[in-house]
């Protein structure tokens, strides 16, 4: 199961960062949630394209 959460505008407390399995960040840039959202799940979608073997790495 893969669930994605966008952290909250003060960053995630301790507490919650110690239950994930797995921590990502874009990068120190700060970005409105809806476009985190966005870019997540861009990148989750070019993955997978790109592991099933679709051209969408290609530029096509």
């Amino acid at each position: 199961m893969l669930i994605v959460a966008v952290g909250p505008a003060n960053g995630w407390s301790v507490q919650a960062r110690s239950r994930a399995n797995l921590l990502l960040s874009l990068g120190p840039m700060t970005l409105p949630h809806a476009l985190a959202q966005v870019v997540v799940a861009e990148q989750i979608y070019r993955a997978l394209t790109i592991l099933a073997g679709h051209p969408y790495h290609c530029g096509h």
